[in-house]
């Protein structure tokens, strides 16, 4: 998980790239990058840690050019801890290409020995992204014959990636010289919204893509539409606009996670509400909860702040029980789920969340988180409920148990470290030691998801152990995790 934006504007877009990664911080606290085009030339300034801290006054001064592209990393592939990993990056050949990435690639094993024996291009990274790079500036390259660079030469480049990768991408690029074009996978996993508005200075068109809508918005930008699975679009430096569908057989399956936990509940993504889709998980949660736990057995009903919010109201309002606040949050500390590391992860709930005891105190209390991954958390959650008084603790999740590895572009790579594979809800109560457990079911997250729109499924592999791209093997998978542990 990362957030991209690019922008093309009639003046400089250093600031507005800046603070469309403060509005994206949440999709990953790793490392963050921005690069601008002037005229042909790249101005590239990346650093490790968050945005508020990686951007100097000399940096964005540095940050010339009215096209250009950020992103915020949270590392899936690669190291956390490197800047050498931090995105942009930059191939030379052909034009001058800056490219970020949001997802993750399966096929990386074929692709590094593709790219060195027959591309005979090197990567200087473990990063994915570079890999997916390389085979854009690879497949674009021999599309060229000397001629000017049309947009439908880009677009036959993407449709050439597209039979090569594997796995999710929504990729932002810079083709020095030319502008900026975005695609994405046919699969539509992970998300990318457009947006226009109208110059005030100028009255040009002025583009941006992103991950999420509400960068758009809060840029005066209107939302026009989603990059379709599969689709790519090219904006020259004039503003013009131009759009192809590059794939044979797209197909959209969007990540649940991104409506259950990634995403900011004020966007929307694919045309679905993330404020929406979280209430109604509340309402088909609270359905469940009335058959495995006796009314009156519950006093107050309290979320886990801050995703988990719309569902526990619902659950609250659906129940007829009063909804508490019962954790106050340090808005200071990152999203414990992800942080690297179970250590870093268990110290940091305790710094990031405090129990008040007034609201704990003798009291059975019903939990609502937004989901349950590792267990880490949860645990940790409730025995500071219990430590603040609590006399009984049910813990209830508005997703479906967690039992198998994302893959996509989220960090759950192994098995053993999710606390939901091979245990019984029983089990995992029990581990948690919790007095009742109760889950969202998989059909139900579905249909809270997708119920009014046009969408026919989602991207599940988690909870289902089903992956959507079909490429994914159990060979795979035990080489994923065999790397994670080494």
């Amino acid at each position: 998980m990362c957030g991209i934006v690019g922008i093309v504007s009639s003046e400089d877009v250093n600031q507005q790239i800046y603070d469309s990664l403060l509005l994206l911080q949440h999709r990953g606290q790793d490392s963050t990058g921005i690069a601008t085009m002037e005229n042909t030339v790249f101005h590239i300034h990346k650093a490790k840690g968050q945005v508020n801290n990686a951007y100097r006054t000399r940096d964005m001064r540095n940050l010339i050019g009215k096209i250009g592209l950020g992103h915020v990393r949270y590392a899936t592939k690669g190291s956390a801890e490197s800047v050498e990993e931090a995105q942009p990056f930059y191939v030379n050949a052909p034009y001058g290409i800056v490219l970020i990435h949001n997802g993750n690639l399966t096929n990386t094993r074929d692709l590094e020995k593709q790219l060195f024996n027959i591309d005979k291009r090197h990567t200087n990274s473990s990063s994915d992204t570079e890999m997916l790079l390389n085979v854009f500036a690879t497949e674009l390259q021999e599309q060229i014959h000397n001629q000017e660079l049309e947009p439908d030469i880009l677009f036959n480049a993407v449709k050439k990636l597209h039979k090569r990768i594997q796995g999710s991408y929504t990729s932002i690029a810079l083709i020095s010289g030319h502008g900026l074009l975005a695609f994405r996978d046919p699969f539509g996993i992970r998300p990318l919204v457009i947006g226009r508005r109208i110059s005030l200075k100028t009255q040009q068109e002025e583009w941006m893509v992103a991950s999420e809508s509400l960068v758009l918005e809060n840029n005066d930008y209107q939302v026009v539409r989603d990059v379709e699975p599969g689709e790519a679009i090219f904006i020259n430096h004039n503003g013009e606009f131009f759009s192809k569908q590059c794939s044979d057989n797209p197909k959209l399956f969007p990540c649940a996670f991104e409506y259950v936990y990634l995403a900011r509940p004020d966007s929307i993504m694919n045309g679905i509400s993330v404020y929406k889709a979280r209430l109604k998980m509340g309402d088909y949660l609270a359905e469940t909860i009335k058959q495995k736990i006796k009314s009156g057995d519950v006093d107050v009903v309290m979320p886990i702040p801050d995703s988990s919010r719309p569902a526990a109201m619902q659950v609250a309002r659906q129940l007829g029980i009063e909804y508490r606040e019962g954790f106050f949050k340090n808005r200071y500390v990152g999203r414990t789920f992800i942080m690297p590391g179970q250590q870093k992860r268990k110290k940091s709930v305790r710094q990031k969340l405090n129990a008040m005891s007034t609201e704990f105190k003798n009291k059975n209390v019903l939990i609502v988180d937004d989901s349950i991954v590792r267990g880490t958390t949860s645990k940790e959650i409730v025995q500071m409920a219990r430590d603040a008084g609590a006399n009984k603790v049910f813990f209830t999740s508005a997703a479906p148990p967690v039992r198998f590895p994302h893959v996509y572009g989220i960090n759950m790579p192994n098995r053993d470290e999710l606390i939901a594979h091979d245990r019984t809800i029983n089990e995992i109560a029990e581990k948690l030691e919790i007095d009742n457990l109760v889950y969202q079911s998989v059909e139900n997250l579905r249909k809270a998801i997708i119920s009014d729109s046009p969408i026919l499924d989602l991207e599940m592999s988690c909870f289902t152990g089903s992956y959507v791209t079909g490429t994914v093997t159990q060979e795979y998978l035990n080489w994923v995790e065999n790397e994670y542990k080494s």
